[in-house]
């Protein structure tokens, strides 16, 4: 019997490539989302992609606290950042929604995340057995991958858990373009 010699080397840590933030902001009709637009951008620069506004239809898992008629922004910021950011971030987004609020429920609701060459990610406050513990109460979600060629043509592709919005072919050509800069 021939004995298998495998062979591991291990892994050299590396400084990761930098990552195109990302926000995703919906609000009610009478939300001020251009306020938080601008305050994200005070904070995080130049918007440098966008899509939308586009009506959010697929789900009423918002209705009762933010009402119907909700709308959709979504944006790329210009300058790279570190993804390690991203819960830092994410606290800050859910900052900004408690000061949009209006009667105590949120008129706003910003999703932040990043685009990297390989992946989209999205950050959240809930805990489910696809995120991972980032830091300080917050989780990270592989919502999309990219797909370089195969027996299909290369391009974005969701799981089961990506939320609907998020697999639209339109949605995909904006991702396109703000990956390119990446490249």
């Amino acid at each position: 019997m021939k004995k298998c010699i495998l062979r591991y080397s291990m892994g050299e840590i590396r400084k990761n490539a930098d990552v195109r933030l990302f926000a995703g902001i919906m609000w009610r009709p009478e939300g001020d989302w251009r306020s938080a637009l601008e305050a994200l951008a005070l904070s995080y620069g130049d918007v440098d992609a966008a899509y939308g506004p586009i009506e959010f239809s697929w789900s009423d898992y918002y209705a009762e606290e933010m009402g119907e008629g909700l709308l959709k922004y979504y944006v790329v910021f210009r300058e790279p950042i570190d993804r390690g950011r991203l819960p830092t971030i994410k606290i800050h987004t859910n900052e900004l929604e408690r000061q949009f609020s209006l009667d105590g429920k949120r008129a706003v609701n910003i999703d932040p995340g990043y685009l990297a060459v390989d992946k989209f990610v999205l950050a959240s406050t809930k805990d489910f057995y696809h995120r991972l513990y980032l830091s300080d109460g917050i989780f990270g979600e592989v919502t999309l991958h990219y797909r370089k060629s195969g027996r299909r043509s290369g391009g974005f592709r969701f799981f089961s858990w990506t939320y609907p919005d998020y697999r639209e072919p339109e949605f995909f050509k904006f991702l396109e373009a703000a990956r390119s800069p990446l490249l």
